[in-house]
C-alpha cells in the first residue's frame, strides 16, 4: 500500500516501559497531543501505528479490503465503533506483526481511546504485569493509586496532591508488577472548573482536540519529572460529592476487588477481552490462564495495600493537607 500514500509525520512516544512509533500521512497529526514524552526516532519501538487519512491520500478502499484484518475489533472499526463509548468514521485495520496500519478519517481520535489502551494491555499480558485504569502519585512512604467512577474527582485529587509536593506518577493508566507501579507518561486533559480555571485563564494551557478540553503537561506544571515507578502503599477509591459527608474509610478486601474488577481492570473496564483472546491466538486455554493470572496479581496487590474510600474536597487547603498526611502515615 505504500505507493498510495506518503508519511508526512512520525514521532516516537515514550510510554516508560516501552516505546511506540506513531506515523501519519497528515503533517500536523493531532494524535501526538495525547502524549507528554517523546524520544529519538532511532530508538527501538515495541509497536508502531501508521495512520492513513483517506481525505489526505484517497486510497481506494477496494485496495485495502483484501488486506484488512478479520475478527471482532476489525469489524467494529469498519462500523465506526472503536472501544467502549468511542465512535467515529469507519476505518480499516491492517496488522502486520507489531505494526498496525489504520486507514480512515479523523484517526487522531483512535490513538488514545483505543490503541493506547490496547497496546498497554497486550504489553502487560506479555510481560507478567497488570494494566489498570488509575492515576498515581508518590510520597516518601510510597505510592497512592486513585480509582473511581467518571467525574468522581480523581484528576482534581491527583493535581492537588502534586501541587502540594507529591510526585506525579501517572494520570490515567498504570502497569503494576507485584507491589511496584509503573507510570505511563501522557498529557492530562482537563476542563474549566475550580481546579483549572486559573491555569486556563493565564494561558498556560493549550486547547486539546475537543473544544471543552485543555492539555496539561505534568512535567511543566508541577516543576519536576514524573516518577517512573514507585512501591504501592495506598489504593483509594475517590468519590467526591459535596452533598455527602466527607469520609476517609478503610474498605474490605472483597469489596475493593469487586469495584476494581469493573472500574480498573483494563480487560473488563475497556472491553478488551476479544483483543486479548486474538492476541493469544484465539487459544481458550492460554486466554484463561493469562486472564486468571492477571486477576490474581491485581487481587494480591489489593491484599497487601491499604484500601481506602475517600470523599474529600481537595481544593480546601486544610482538608487537602490533612488527607495527604493520612495517606503518608506508615
Amino acid at each position: 500500500m505504500a505507493p498510495h500514500y506518503s508519511v508526512r509525520s512520525s514521532r516516537v512516544v515514550d510510554l516508560n516501559l516501552f516505546r511506540l512509533r506513531i506515523s501519519s500521512n497528515v503533517a500536523d497529526f493531532g494524535g501526538y497531543s495525547y502524549f507528554s514524552r517523546f524520544t529519538q526516532p532511532a530508538d527501538h519501538c515495541a509497536y508502531e501505528i501508521v495512520c492513513v487519512d483517506l481525505d489526505r491520500d484517497p486510497v481506494d478502499p477496494a485496495l485495502i479490503e483484501p488486506l484488512a484484518d478479520r475478527g471482532f475489533r476489525a469489524d467494529r472499526f469498519r462500523s465506526g465503533f472503536y472501544l467502549t463509548h468511542h465512535y467515529g468514521p469507519p476505518a480499516y485495520l491492517v496488522t502486520r506483526g507489531s505494526t498496525i496500519y489504520v486507514f480512515g478519517r479523523q484517526l487522531e481520535r483512535t490513538i488514545w481511546p483505543y490503541f493506547t489502551k490496547h497496546l498497554l494491555t497486550l504489553f502487560a499480558v506479555d510481560h507478567d504485569m497488570v494494566h489498570l485504569k488509575a492515576a498515581a502519585f508518590a510520597q516518601p512512604t510510597g505510592a497512592t493509586l486513585l480509582f473511581g467512577r467518571g467525574s468522581g474527582g480523581k484528576t482534581v485529587f491527583l493535581t492537588q496532591a502534586c501541587a502540594a509536593g507529591a510526585v506525579f506518577v501517572s494520570n490515567t493508566h498504570v502497569l503494576t508488577s507485584g507491589s511496584t507501579v509503573h507510570g505511563v507518561p501522557s498529557a492530562m486533559r482537563v476542563r474549566r472548573d475550580r481546579c483549572f480555571e486559573e491555569l486556563i485563564d493565564s494561558g498556560r494551557l493549550e486547547k486539546h482536540l475537543d473544544a471543552s478540553e485543555y492539555r496539561l503537561d505534568p512535567g511543566m506544571i508541577f516543576g519536576h519529572e514524573p516518577a517512573a515507578e514507585a512501591t504501592v502503599r495506598n489504593l483509594c477509591v475517590i468519590d467526591y460529592n459535596a452533598d455527602r459527608p466527607p469520609c476517609f474509610e478503610s474498605v474490605e478486601e472483597e469489596t475493593f476487588n469487586a469495584f476494581l474488577d469493573l472500574f480498573a481492570f483494563a480487560i473488563g473496564t475497556y472491553g478488551l477481552k476479544d483483543d486479548v483472546l486474538a492476541h493469544l491466538g484465539n487459544d481458550f486455554q492460554r486466554y484463561g490462564d493469562a486472564f486468571s493470572t492477571m486477576k490474581r496479581r491485581m487481587h494480591d496487590l489489593v491484599k497487601t495495600s491499604r484500601r481506602l474510600y475517600i470523599n474529600a474536597d481537595m481544593l480546601d487547603p486544610q482538608i487537602r493537607d490533612r488527607t495527604l498526611a493520612r495517606l503518608a502515615e506508615l
